[in-house]
């Protein structure tokens, strides 16, 4: 089988990849989710005509003459607080002090600051001219009662959860996460719970494919590591095909002792690629099962199996949850050094990123080998080189995938 471009890998897997059914779930429970439905408002907000400051609310007709040099008298007729409706309607030469989002009383069409007034017993002194209209928020300026104010496949965010919680939606529509597995196989691993053993290698895979599961937040499902046996690999195999998603790392290249290959054809998983030009992790495997489910087979050495990850499992996991958008952000930056390579593959290369008065700058993590885990650890972002490319040079621009939340960038400087 011939080996597929990244691209047309990644639409190869999202092809057969649909969206989660809908559920309901508690307000609090639904941040970092995806609304399955539109959500309309339940009423207006703001009800009324409110201020949006401390100070006083006015007929501007009686003010738009008032200068610094001819200040303006009205005499208070009433005193609004927020959640208090107003008693009297303000007429021609008269004023109500008001509070930052209490309702206008009628009559007024202005609100002037407290700053720009000065008080004089019963009345009050308007020093400054204002904009007719001004510091009044009008009624539903925020949301109109019954008009849609969060569409179906928007990410819910703090700011769009204070949205659901104004419309009282005490339980939202979401789209339910898929349930995922994770098999670790090979006669090498030794598990976190074992003793240290010096003639084998410590299971890294399970837990690093755990925990980007979990940045996604999904609780992924840990099978144990199933060795180099038909028999026992079968069986592991068979409870992992029982989730949406199985992710199985290692025995899918075409060694003596890889039967992963071999084991999934006869469990009947139809497989749709099993090779990938890119570097690390070009022995990625994809298939799908008679119910819908899907397969992922990812490379042994835990960088190429992080690295497919991101670029397959990720959006194929983000799709089944509604996400708009699937893969990771990217920035434009600036190689610090050369950058040696050679055709035939992409290469996903770990880099750091600082930044100078230019932009950033994308630096490798040093070598990149595909069993030094540590390019990960340490890792910001990914330099794509294409495969048809031998190299880039010091101060090319290049486009960097994120691979950290880029929320929080003191480190960069910004």
């Amino acid at each position: 089988m011939n080996y597929l471009s990244v691209g047309d890998a990644l639409a190869e897997v999202l092809k057969h990849i649909s969206r989660k059914a809908v559920e309901h779930v508690a307000l609090y429970d639904s941040l970092r989710r995806v609304l399955a439905e539109d959500v309309a408002a339940n009423r207006n907000h703001p009800p009324y005509d409110v201020s949006a400051m401390d100070g006083y609310a006015v007929r501007f007709a009686d003010i738009e003459t008032v200068s610094a040099e001819n200040p303006v008298r009205l005499k208070v007729v009433d005193d609004i607080r927020a959640g208090q409706m107003p008693s009297i309607k303000v007429l021609q030469g008269r004023a109500a002090r008001i509070m930052t989002g209490a309702p206008t009383p009628e009559g007024v069409d202005t609100v002037i600051r407290v700053e720009d007034t000065q008080e004089d017993g019963h009345d009050v002194l308007i020093l400054t001219p204002p904009k007719q209209g001004a510091n009044i928020r009008p009624m539903g300026e925020n949301l109109k009662n019954e008009k849609t104010v969060l569409s179906k496949g928007t990410s819910i965010t703090p700011g769009v959860l204070a949205i659901l919680s104004m419309v009282k939606q005490k339980q939202v529509p979401v789209f339910a996460k898929p349930s995922v597995a994770i098999l670790s196989t090979g006669d090498e691993l030794e598990a976190l719970d074992e003793p240290v053993d010096e003639n084998k290698i410590p299971d890294a895979n399970s837990h690093a494919l755990y925990a980007q599961c979990k940045a996604l937040g999904i609780e992924a499902t840990l099978l144990g590591i199933a060795k180099d046996n038909p028999l026992q690999l079968r069986a592991k195999l068979e409870e992992g095909l029982k989730y949406d998603v199985l992710l199985a790392s290692g025995g899918v290249s075409v060694g003596h002792h890889d039967f992963v290959r071999s084991t999934l054809d006869a469990l009947g998983i139809t497989m749709h690629f099993w090779r990938v030009a890119m570097r690390p992790g070009h022995p990625l495997a994809f298939g799908t099962t008679k119910q819908g489910g899907v397969v992922f087979g990812l490379p042994g050495n835990p960088v190429s199996s992080m690295v497919c990850f991101e670029e397959f499992v990720s959006p194929a996991l983000r799709s089944m949850m509604g996400y708009e958008k699937i893969c990771r952000r990217t920035i434009t930056a600036k190689l610090s050094h050369d950058l040696k390579d050679r055709k035939g593959r992409a290469h996903f290369v770990r880099v750091t990123l600082s930044k100078d008065e230019q932009g950033y700058l994308a630096t490798s993590t040093g070598t990149q080998g595909s069993g030094v885990l540590m390019s990960m650890a340490i890792a910001q972002g990914f330099v794509v080189v294409p495969e048809e490319s031998e190299g880039l040079k010091a101060g090319d621009k290049v486009q960097v995938q994120l691979l950290q939340d880029m929320d929080f960038q003191e480190e960069l400087g910004i």
